[in-house]
């Protein structure tokens, strides 16, 4: 049998409901506290899904919390995750791990101290139709991949979300809140990147919140809003990237790769299924058959949502001695990616990487279905 590890989150934000509801779902991890600044939401969210409810204090304290799950801010994700390797517990991260270098390596460090694993979202590269793509990509049916092109981009969070204000501050924005699933899928599939260039803009220095409860207040932009990236992986392969909040409508795909024997038109990386479509040269084809992945089957409305698959990985691997997918090594190397995009916008010129990472190991229809209880 499966070890479990207890888990308990400190943030108690939309995200937590996600991670508490999904998590029965997987082996090797069971969820036992919630805890925010706020003590009435974290009672809220504990009585909602049958958790109890600390202090951050008294989380960080409890016997039976093997990994926190941080789940504040982007801005307090450092500060959050050194307290939880502090007080002896290994730490899984929502996206963006860091917002630089420096807090990676401090991070990095004070686990390698203390001897604890330290893992960060996004782990939607784990779904099906993006290891599908993978295992086309390392069997050949593509050939080698040479170039493509990614494009997340819509009108922003201030129309649905209640407090959208920190996403248009720095930490935030388009690529560093959406990058870190397309810039993670595209490691998984190429492999690291070597440098990056980009052009950014910030259209309108506010935004009009049209979501309840704040309906008609203004909120200021501290951040670029529309990236125009080029990533040139170790590989060879150079990607074409567009983030963008300041877009109503485009019929661009999701992500296309492009490879010397055929097309592959890859789903939206923020989610863990959706459809692919590949070419064989120029015809269209049908995908090889025999891939029955487990996170390809929708279990949320219309989606497959396996959210904490990558903390199920995490426990599951601390537990055999062996990597976890959703590694900081992973984490750490996209976010330079992400910053230096940034970085390259305001200086107008090319930034090469310092850091660098393995791919995850592929994780297939039999390993997915180890994950699953």
């Amino acid at each position: 049998m499966t070890k479990k590890l207890g888990i308990g989150i400190i943030g108690a934000g939309n995200i937590s409901a996600a991670y508490l509801r999904l998590a029965p779902m997987f082996k090797g991890i069971e969820m036992r506290a919630v805890a925010d600044l706020n003590m009435k939401a974290a009672q809220s969210r504990a009585t909602e899904f049958g958790v109890r409810a600390e202090t951050v204090e008294g989380l960080l304290a409890s016997d039976d919390i093997d990994i926190v799950v941080n789940l504040t801010i982007p801005a307090a994700h450092f500060a959050v995750s050194k307290s939880i390797l502090n007080a002896g517990k290994h730490v899984y991260s929502e996206k963006p791990f860091v917002l630089t270098l420096q807090e990676g390596a401090e991070i990095a460090a004070l686990a390698a101290e203390k001897g604890l694993r330290v893992g960060s979202a996004p782990d939607t590269f784990m779904g099906s139709s993006h290891q599908h793509v993978r295992a086309m990509i390392d069997d050949g049916t593509l050939g080698k991949i040479t170039s493509g092109t990614a494009f997340v981009m819509g009108h922003g969070m201030e129309h649905w979300h209640p407090n959208p204000d920190f996403f248009y501050q720095p930490g935030a924005g388009p690529v560093l809140d959406i990058g870190p699933y397309y810039v993670t899928n595209l490691v998984q599939l190429l492999g690291p990147v070597a440098r990056v260039a980009a052009l950014t803009s910030t259209p309108s220095s506010e935004r009009l919140i049209t979501s309840e409860p704040r309906n008609g207040e203004t909120i200021p932009v501290g951040t670029p809003t529309t990236i125009h990236a080029l990533l040139e992986f170790k590989s060879g392969a150079v990607i074409s990237m567009v983030t963008s909040w300041d877009v109503w409508q485009h019929d661009h795909s999701n992500m296309e790769l492009y490879g010397q024997e055929g097309t592959v038109h890859v789903p939206d990386p923020n989610f863990f299924g959706g459809d692919i479509r590949i070419t064989k040269r120029a015809d269209f084809v049908d995908l090889p058959s025999g891939w029955d992945h487990p996170f390809s089957v929708p279990n949320d409305g219309e989606h497959a949502n396996y959210r904490a698959a990558g903390l199920s990985d995490m426990a599951i691997a601390i537990s055999e001695g062996r990597p976890h997918r959703c590694s900081s090594e992973l984490a750490l190397h996209v976010v330079e990616v992400m910053t230096s995009i940034l970085a390259a916008g305001e200086a107008r010129s090319f930034v090469e990487m310092t850091t660098t990472c393995k791919r995850p190991a592929p994780i297939g229809p039999k390993e997915a279905r180890a994950l699953l209880s």
